[in-house]
């Protein structure tokens, strides 16, 4: 962002205003997240994925406030991968951003939390796909492909001046095939660091 938005934005801000194309709700609700809102003394609290009702349109009644936000911290078997795309690399908006949060036991995803910004009317978990990852081996290239496929069920991207439907499926595609094997990797080499002392 500009020195403005580094100066003065807050991540409430950047919950509040809304947009499909925030960068951080997408990262908060694969994290699991909790919202506080609140409105003088009453507050309340839901998950944030629950926030975002449609364009423009927000779970929140007239005079509340985004208060808090609780985000819990990862565990030992969990990871958390997050991609952004945009045509620059500072002060732009984002095509596209895929978060993902996988709990695995071993190399196997047992569950997952994935949630995409730019691909529709709000930022939205993809629940076909987080069912499809919790059939994926990580060492096994062939289970991947169900999870990559469903993202086409889960999501119907619009063409824009950032991105066209086409290029922005695509995309995200690729970014859950990059984010597995990044995880896949790091498991790897965890394993054979853990071999090594041993020895």
């Amino acid at each position: 962002g500009s020195k403005q938005v580094r100066a003065s934005g807050t991540i409430g801000g950047n919950i509040a205003n809304g947009s499909p194309i925030g960068d951080t709700p997408p990262l908060l609700i694969a994290l699991g997240a909790t919202l506080h809102l609140r409105h003088g003394d009453f507050e309340r609290n839901l998950p944030l994925d629950e926030f975002f009702i449609a364009y423009g349109k927000q779970n929140r009644a007239a005079g509340e406030l985004v208060w808090r936000i609780t985000v819990p911290k990862l565990k030992a078997i969990e990871t958390f991968r997050a991609y952004k795309i945009s045509k620059r690399f500072d002060q732009d908006i984002s095509a596209l951003l895929l978060a993902l949060k996988i709990t695995r036991n071993g190399d196997k995803i047992v569950s997952a939390r994935l949630a995409m910004g730019g691909m529709a009317a709000t930022p939205k978990r993809a629940a076909q796909t987080e069912a499809a990852l919790q059939k994926v081996d990580l060492q096994n290239q062939a289970t991947w492909g169900s999870a990559i496929d469903a993202l086409v069920e889960d999501y119907q991207p619009i063409s824009d001046m950032r991105a066209s439907a086409q290029y922005r499926i695509e995309t995200a595609q690729a970014l859950l095939r990059k984010a597995l094997t990044e995880i896949a990797q790091d498991i790897e080499l965890r394993v054979i660091k853990s071999a090594e002392v041993a020895a």
